[in-house]
Formats: C-alpha cells, structure tokens, sequence
C-alpha cells in the first residue's frame, strides 16, 4: 500500500517548492474542498504533481503561506480539470498560474461524450479512477488513507492526460480554440453579488405576501450570518425546506415555533432565540420586498417572446438550428460554441445593421471569445435576416 505524506508545515513546503522548481513540463494541481459542509470555499488539501519532482499533498489552513510553492512554479503551465472551480480556492492563497490548460474543457470542445475526470482518464489512458470520495467532508482531520489515494490520483496522471488531449485538438484544429478558452477563464472575474440571495431560498414560491417574504429574508440572512460565523454549509444548520415551514406555520410565539414539526436542523432548537428574533424583525420592518423579484437585466424565457417580443421569437428560432448544425460539423456542444445567453441577447436586441461585423462587435462586447465570433457571426447574422425576410413574406390575415 501505497504512503501518502500530507505536508502541513512551512520546513515541509519549502523543500517540496524546491523539488518541484527542479521538476520538467507542466505541473498538474488540484484542490479538494469541503462543498456542501462548510460556508467557505477554502482549500484544505492542495494535490501538485510535475514530471522529475514527484507528487506533493498539502495541507493549506496550517500551512497558510504559499509563497513558496508560487515562486517555484508560478511561471510554468498548471494543468486543472475544471480550472473555474479551483481558481477562486487558489487565490484566496495567491496561488496564481499564469497559464493553465483544462483538461474538462479540452475535453468538451474535443466533442467528448463524458467529460468527468475519471471518464476522461479512463478514455485517454486506459485507467480506471475510483470516484468514491469527491462529496466528502475535506475539513475532517486526520484524512483518510482511501482519500489521500483518491486525491493523489487525481493529479498523478494529469499531465498525460494533457498530452493526448493537445494531440487531439491539434488533430482537429483546435488548438487556438482552446487557448482562448484556457485565457478567459484566468481572466474570468467572480459574479457580482446577487441583489436579493435570500430569494434563492428552496419553497420560496409557496409562501405568499409581501410580510410573509420580509420574514423569509430576515431568516434567511440571520442564518447565513450564523453560517458564515460558523464556517458551516447554511443547510446543515437549518434547511431551506425549514425555513419555510416556519413561515407558512405563522407562530405567535417563540414556544410555538418550537412545536413546528417540520422546523428542522442540527441548529433549529438550539438557536431557537436567532430565529424568533429574526421572524420578529420581518413582522416589524417597514423595508417590504416585491412579491417578485426586480431589477437585473434578466430576459423573458423564450416560451414568453412569441408575446414579448415576435421578432426577437423568430430571430431567436432561426438562429438556434443554425448553430446547432455549425457546432454538430465541429464536433463539440453548441453550449461551447456560444453561451446559449449570448445568442438569446443579440436576437433580443440585434446591432444595426445586422451583418457579421456588428454581431460580432455585439458578441464581443458579451464577452464571447475571438474564434467564436470568427465561428458564429456570419451564420447568426444570415439567420436574422432570413426571419425577417420569413417574416415579411408571410400572409397577412383579416377577416
């Protein structure tokens, strides 16, 4: 059986900085989480494997400083499996690659069917990943055996799936397509904040009135403040499901909402004085919310443009095929082509004149990536004024 050294000191990381700054090629990294377990979205287990040096497991909250581990291979190419999910964790260490190749996304413009880790390994490789521990709890300490090999494996045979992966999309002249890619994820900025996250709340759509809704929000912020005190997933201490059951139940008192049945969680009963709290300050603030939610820049669902908006419906209807058939003679998903979003936003409000230059500026301006602009505006450009020449050329009807 195999060891697993996790590396949990400073002396420790300053040795294998070393020995990796000395390694060949691309460095493989991943990170391992506590999704689902706790608040944040720290890393509390580091993978490294690079050619010539080895592989390294690290244990971030009692080492801290990574600086050592930055300086050693900051400059060289990291190979991620679904980099955007592991970025945002490295940073918070500043850890930062200034190039990486992932291999989740090579895969899905390279057509693959299934593009999971252990799918990919086993395609390219021939090798069979066991899958077993990627939900568990990363925060418990000490680790198991099982899931350090599980770790480690996830990395070890990182850099060759790479290598086959390149191969193929040179193959399928490809290779442009997914540097681009690989860049607009580094350069990706995290998502504003919503403006109302507490309307996410699960069962939200049952509850009915403006004060009834100013009692959810106030329980849905008094527990996101415990969980994040807590560092704890905000559904194990109370589940959305709970919450709302408190509100529909309406109690009059603190003893009542303690006898509400379906009022559940580790921290329901415990912390039964936050939650009479915050019910008592949705019953009393005058700051009501909408029966709906608004502002943003959201757009009708489609199924509402036929009546919203005919024109953008039959732009919308035209294009849509078109890319389809252009991703399928690419061989990759229409959704890598171009963000369903984006085509549903030029069609709602196309540039003028609609020609492929200014769907292009358009697309840019969206943030879609040179080489799909290059792939897709002609078509989507043709598409729109074929539904308008449909369009015009259809019987008018009368009585």
């Amino acid at each position: 059986m195999a060891e697993y050294l996790v590396i949990a000191d400073a002396d420790g990381l300053t040795d294998a900085a070393a020995r990796l700054a000395e390694g060949t090629g691309p460095v493989a990294v991943d990170v391992e989480r506590a999704s689902g377990f706790r608040y944040s979205q720290r890393a509390y287990l580091i993978q490294v494997f690079r050619r010539g040096a080895g592989l390294f497991l690290f244990d971030p909250p009692p080492i801290g400083d990574f600086h050592a581990l930055q300086d050693a291979i900051g400059d060289v190419e990291w190979v991620l499996h679904a980099a955007s999910q592991d970025l945002p964790s490295l940073r918070e260490l500043d850890l930062v690659p200034v190039s990486i190749f992932d291999t989740e996304l090579a895969s899905r413009l390279l057509g693959r069917e299934r593009v999971g880790l252990g799918a990919v390994v086993e395609e390219t490789l021939g090798i069979a990943l066991a899958k077993a521990h990627s939900a568990s709890d990363w925060s418990v300490r000490p680790l198991p055996h099982a899931w350090l090999e599980y770790a480690a494996l996830d990395v070890e045979h990182l850099v060759d799936v790479r290598d086959v992966l390149a191969a193929d999309l040179e193959a399928q002249g490809k290779t442009e397509f997914a540097a681009q890619e690989f860049q607009a994820v580094l350069e990706r900025l995290p998502k504003a904040p919503r403006e109302e996250p507490w309307r996410r709340l699960s069962g939200l759509h049952t509850v009915r009135g403006r004060r009834s809704l100013a009692v959810a929000r106030a329980l849905w912020t008094a527990r996101e403040e415990y969980a994040r005190d807590e560092d704890v997933s905000p559904g194990r201490l109370v589940p959305d499901r709970a919450l709302v059951a408190a509100v529909l139940a309406d109690p009059a008192t603190k003893a009542e909402l303690a006898r509400v049945k379906d009022f559940t969680g580790r921290a329901s009963r415990s912390q039964l004085d936050r939650w009479w709290a915050a019910i008592e300050e949705g019953r009393a603030t005058e700051d009501l919310p909408n029966d709906r939610a608004t502002g943003g820049d959201s757009l009708p669902p489609p199924r509402a443009w036929p009546d919203r908006n005919p024109p953008a419906d039959a732009r919308l209807k035209a294009a849509r095929p078109v890319l389809e058939a252009l991703a399928e003679s690419l061989q990759m998903p229409v959704e890598n082509l171009l963000t369903p979003e984006l085509l549903r936003r030029v069609a709602w409000a196309p540039p003028s004149p609609i020609d492929a230059d200014s769907i292009g500026q358009a697309l840019t301006e969206l943030g879609a990536r040179r080489w799909q602009i290059e792939q897709s505006a002609q078509p989507i450009a043709d598409a729109f004024v074929a539904s308008v020449q449909v369009d015009s050329e259809a019987p008018e009807t009368g009585s």
